[in-house]
């Protein structure tokens, strides 16, 4: 693995190239969005392309050994297998839908995985300025100020984040609603904010204490959000309790005291 020296290098390029692609997705959130579409309600822009580009440009630059997996780049040409090798991992839009709509829950998601392991990561949104890192080994950090998870202990007093997805057929939509439902019994309240690298960092910060997704787009929507989480003292896994596999398109996260009875709960979904 790169040493930790190089681990710092990584994530100053990292933060370089969300900053670069901040900038775009700030002028684009204001503008009039030229918008098509990947599936029913699957979205992508103009500036989606453009900062997936930006930040590989920069990266590739700078480590023109490195791999490259991006959202945009695996839609037009299909899928790219994730191997040991030093791997850049980037969502350019993730929230494309609320960057559409206006709704500032926006965010460019840079991850790098060693022996497809998540050691950097770096979540920017650029429309509320802040800036979520982490490193293995080194901590997670907004905005420059260390970051921790929550200290909650009970379900009955969580804030749950999760996700609706984009697959709209019966069956998909049935099993998501019962599983919100079942969950809204156990829980304060739950949240759905569009954006799962956003999710991730907002579970990172304590801001809200769990969160699930099934059937996310792809590993660029978590690869940077696992580190974060991690290094925030958070607990990553499939929602089954098994180990996280960031390329199964299922997640769920939490505090130390949460995980099991988190775990319990979805696993009386059917998860």
């Amino acid at each position: 693995m790169a040493d930790k020296v190089s681990l710092d290098q990584f994530l100053s390029a990292a933060i370089d190239a969300a900053q670069k692609a901040g900038e775009v997705i700030r002028k684009g959130f204001f503008e009039t969005k030229h918008v098509e579409h990947k599936g029913q309600v699957d979205l992508v822009t103009e500036t989606d392309k453009r900062c997936e580009e930006l930040v590989f440009n920069h990266l590739k630059q700078l480590f023109p050994n490195h791999k490259f997996i991006g959202e945009e780049t695996t839609a037009a040409n299909g899928v790219t297998e994730l191997t040991d090798e030093p791997t850049w991992i980037v969502d350019p839009v993730d929230g494309t839908t609320n960057f559409v709509h206006g709704f500032p829950f926006v965010c460019v998601s840079i991850g790098l995985t060693i022996g497809k392991v998540p050691v950097v990561g770096v979540v920017f949104n650029p429309i509320m300025d802040e800036l979520f890192t982490g490193v293995q080994g080194k901590g997670a950090f907004l905005n420059g100020k260390p970051i921790k998870v929550s200290t909650q202990s009970e379900l009955v007093t969580a804030l749950l984040l999760a996700e609706a997805g984009v697959k709209r057929d019966k069956a998909t939509l049935d099993d998501a609603t019962n599983r919100i439902n079942s969950l809204l019994t156990k829980v304060r309240s739950i949240r759905i904010g569009g954006s799962c690298a956003l999710d991730l960092c907002s579970v990172a910060c304590g801001r809200a204490d769990i969160f699930y997704e099934i059937d996310f787009g792809g590993p660029w929507d978590v690869a940077a959000g696992v580190v974060i989480i991690r290094e925030a003292g958070g607990l990553v896994f499939d929602p089954s309790g098994k180990d996280l596999d960031i390329t199964s398109q299922r997640i769920a996260v939490s505090n130390a005291s949460l995980k099991e009875l988190f775990v319990e709960a979805l696993r009386l979904t059917n998860v």
